[in-house]
């Protein structure tokens, strides 16, 4: 009688580890995973993750990978910086809606995965053709990465995030603008405060770059008089003279 083989498990590899804990995740939230937890998920003993990666802090990053393989970067390669800035903010916030959890995982761990310095290195050098001097970059870089971090969160949040309820009269504008702000779906009240902050930020960034251009900019001299130059002693003379009249002084 021949017996049943155990299924065959899929060859451990950094993808599949790496995509089991996104999935862990995507399920369960930023809390519950750990190493030995993916291990158990993976059918495996903890010690075998390290044969594929250095650690936690290395599924994490490919697990950042995988995030970061869903944005889209090739607008940088065609549009100009501030039309390239606002395509790509759409799909970076689109994909970490859908992998919200990961977003307190990768905050607060150092960002290392190539893919990840490839997505930026395609930003930062368009807005270096773009006229932004290299000190401005990563201020730049940083300040749509954390819009767009706050996004992605708005989009997954529970519908109510503000409610006065019975404090309503001691609030009475903000309870009005609730109010007509919840007239809409949830989505459709996240895409209105994302493109109405996206076109702030980036008309923003374009007035921001303006000035520094402006500011670097050789400052004209002012061209020199051929008047001829009043000799000092005349110069003097009417210094002297401010004040008085024809007859003398006053």
């Amino acid at each position: 009688m021949t017996g049943r083989g155990r299924p065959r498990r899929p060859v451990l590899s950094a993808d599949l580890i790496a995509r089991e804990a996104l999935a862990m995740i995507d399920a369960e939230g930023s809390g519950a995973f750990s190493l030995p937890r993916l291990a158990d998920r993976l059918g495996v003993r903890t010690a075998s993750l390290y044969n594929h990666l250095d650690g936690r802090s290395a599924v994490i990053e490919g697990v950042r990978r995988l995030v970061v393989e869903e944005m889209d970067v090739s607008a940088f390669d065609e549009l100009p910086w501030s039309d390239a800035l606002a395509a790509w903010a759409r799909s970076y916030r689109d994909a970490f809606a859908r992998h919200p959890h990961t977003v307190e995982l990768l905050a607060t761990t150092t960002i290392s995965s190539p893919a990840t310095l490839a997505m930026y290195e395609s930003v930062v050098a368009a807005l270096a053709r773009g006229g932004w001097p290299e000190r401005h970059l990563v201020a730049v870089l940083t300040s749509v990465e954390s819009f767009l971090l706050g996004s992605a969160l708005d989009l997954v949040a529970p519908p109510l995030m503000i409610d006065p309820s019975d404090h309503a009269p001691r609030v009475p504008v903000l309870a009005a603008a609730l109010r007509a702000a919840y007239a809409d779906r949830k989505p459709a009240r996240a895409d209105q405060a994302f493109d109405t902050g996206l076109d702030a930020l980036i008309r923003g960034l374009e007035a921001r770059l303006a000035e520094v251009s402006d500011a670097r900019r050789p400052r004209s001299r002012r061209p020199r008089s051929h008047a001829p130059r009043e000799s000092s002693r005349t110069t003097a003379r009417s210094a002297r003279g401010v004040g008085r009249t024809a007859d003398g002084p006053p």
